[in-house]
């Protein structure tokens, strides 16, 4: 009887070894989008990205047929939605990288565009996993696209001893 759970633990271990060396990376990334850090350096995304490795791993025996990619990507998008929710506008805490090209997004437009964009998960799908109406997904997504693909221009960065014009 030991023998037999011991033997199926080396198997599960196995499964879930080679499913995280195929699906960690686009999950890092995916969780370096959502924070918007530099991706040499995420500790947030790697936060983020640890329990969902783990509620995985601790659902592996019942997927049963059902994608563990899914369950991983739902379970990240889920925190990085309950996270952000918490901290967002505490100072220095869940603010992205300036140059990161999601930094102009709010949080929600960050997690929708990365969902429908980088995973190319249906609106239908996220509106259902994060509790909207599709209509206000899409809406969401339009902007966020829009934020992504024309930034609001800054003002350029003035010269040490640079005359302006009404000198």
């Amino acid at each position: 009887m030991r023998d037999r759970q011991a033997s199926r633990d080396a198997r599960r271990a196995r499964e879930f070894e080679a499913f995280v060396a195929g699906a960690a990376g686009r999950l890092l990334h995916a969780a370096t989008l959502l924070t918007g850090e530099a991706p040499n350096d995420a500790p947030r995304a790697r936060r983020l990205l640890a329990p969902a490795l783990a509620h995985t791993y601790a659902r592996w025996h019942r997927l049963r047929g059902e994608d563990p990619y899914e369950c991983a990507r739902q379970y990240l998008a889920t925190r990085f939605a309950h996270e952000a929710w918490r901290h967002y506008g505490a100072v220095g805490r869940g603010r992205p990288h300036p140059r990161s090209p999601l930094a102009e997004l709010a949080p929600q437009e960050r997690l929708i565009l990365v969902l429908r964009m980088f995973e190319g998960v249906a609106e239908e799908q996220t509106a259902a996993l994060l509790g909207l109406p599709v209509e206000r997904v899409h809406a969401i997504s339009d902007r966020a696209t829009a934020t992504v693909l024309h930034p609001a221009r800054r003002p350029a960065p003035r010269v040490a001893g640079a005359k302006t014009a009404s000198s």
